[in-house]
């Protein structure tokens, strides 16, 4: 059913989607003039967007650029304490205002192509030589500063982590979230101040809707990571189950650990192979730091950022596109500050399941483009997205794609197909 929080959208130019949501077409995945109704409608639309840690811009004039869809952007720590956002765009001719990753102590930002000068709220303050040179040149005498300026995002944060949205109607991240994948999304990050321990950017060859498929996919985690299965980390034999928002966009997946000493359902496949074995069993020592047996904990924020807890490795996903064919995803990997030295170098450990190399994601990294090939003439073809059923309600079993359908539902509704 149709989240009333929020609001109505327009149906778009782009091709029909028929069917329903167990069937997505090949075309979502290529169309070159479907990213920029994305950016607008999506990315810069009633959603929340993943900017930054607050404790990356802890103090005034500490800043951070990173990406909202493709639009580049900077946030920003003021003067007065409060967070603000904005297009990292010069308004004279386009060029970036900021060239660095991050940056602090920063009283304004200066664009190095002509020098039109910024505060630290995006407002646009000084424009070199405007009066000209020696009577001569300069802008025309009606052109004011404050008339122009990149465009500006609303900013919220939720247990230390910063986003931000471009659209006044888009409803508290509470409520966009939904009560339930709050719930899971706090039991990871609320309560305890967070740092990072490690961040990198991994390119995936693919579009970047088949990323967001892939975190949402609770079913194919023990088919195709043959570490999840063989160490029985996540099988879907073992307990579990899937969380879904009301609006779709937002989920759960959860994973308990293994209670029967002999599982033969994963008897012939693939993914478990009792031959390996690992030289170094602290790689999978695991310390219970919940009360749950939970050993793998994914928490998806439409439209395209992460929250994850593996064994006792954590880190943060987000991913955006690239082009049609293309998605940069950034890892963030945190710890509690009140880490122990020995959980510190155990959740150090353990990040060698993640990443573009891991035990666990390296297959993750190169799936999608498996994907992107196999479709490379089947525009007018689909996936079937059947299992668990054609809804998307929160389900007692990870052997379903609700969330990846929860998905589709509201990228549907936002983009108008």
């Amino acid at each position: 059913m149709p989240d009333s929080n929020l609001p109505e959208f327009q149906p778009s130019p782009h091709p029909a989607w028929t069917g329903d949501l167990t069937r997505v077409p090949y075309w979502v995945y290529r169309d070159r003039e479907l990213l920029k109704t994305e950016q607008e409608r999506v990315f810069e639309g009633p959603v929340w967007n993943f900017l930054c840690l607050e404790s990356e811009i802890a103090d005034p004039g500490d800043w951070r650029a990173t990406k909202v869809g493709q639009m580049p952007v900077v946030v920003v720590r003021d003067t007065d304490g409060s967070i603000a956002a904005f297009e990292n765009r010069c308004v004279h001719r386009g060029a970036l205002i900021c060239l660095d990753d991050s940056g602090s102590g920063a009283r304004d930002f200066q664009c190095v192509y002509h020098a039109w000068r910024y505060d630290l709220r995006g407002n646009l303050k000084s424009v070199a030589f405007q009066r000209g040179v020696n009577g001569r040149g300069g802008m025309p005498p009606g052109f004011r500063v404050e008339e122009h300026g990149p465009r500006k995002l609303r900013t919220t944060t939720l247990c230390g982590l910063v986003f931000g949205t471009f659209r006044d109607d888009t409803p508290d991240i509470e409520t966009f979230m939904g009560p339930d994948v709050l719930a899971q999304f706090k039991r990871v990050v609320a309560g305890r101040r967070i740092e990072i321990i490690g961040r990198f950017v991994q390119v995936l060859p693919n579009n970047w809707k088949m990323y967001a498929e892939n975190v949402r996919d609770s079913y194919h985690a023990s088919i195709l990571h043959l570490f999840f299965a063989t160490f029985r980390i996540n099988r879907l034999s073992q307990g579990g189950g899937l969380i879904v928002s009301p609006n779709g966009g937002c989920s759960v997946s959860s994973t308990i650990a293994p209670t029967e000493a002999d599982d033969k359902a994963y008897a012939g496949m693939r993914s478990v192979d009792d031959g390996y074995r690992l030289e170094d069993a602290g790689l999978i020592d695991v310390v219970d730091e919940h009360p749950d047996r939970i050993r793998q904990h994914i928490v998806t924020v439409f439209p395209n950022f992460v929250v994850q807890k593996t064994q006792n490795a954590m880190a943060l996903r987000f991913f955006t596109p690239d082009g049609v064919d293309r998605t940069n995803l950034e890892w963030i990997y945190f710890g509690y500050a009140d880490d122990t030295a020995e959980m510190r170098k155990r959740r150090l450990r353990h990040l060698n399941l993640g990443g573009p190399a891991g035990f666990v994601s390296m297959e993750d990294g190169c799936v999608g483009g498996f994907v992107e090939r196999g479709i490379a003439t089947a525009e007018d073809a689909a996936s079937i997205v059947a299992m668990g059923g054609t809804g998307i309600e929160s389900q007692q079993t990870r052997a379903t794609e609700a969330a990846v359908r929860g998905f589709w539902s509201l990228w549907r509704r936002m983009v108008g197909v």
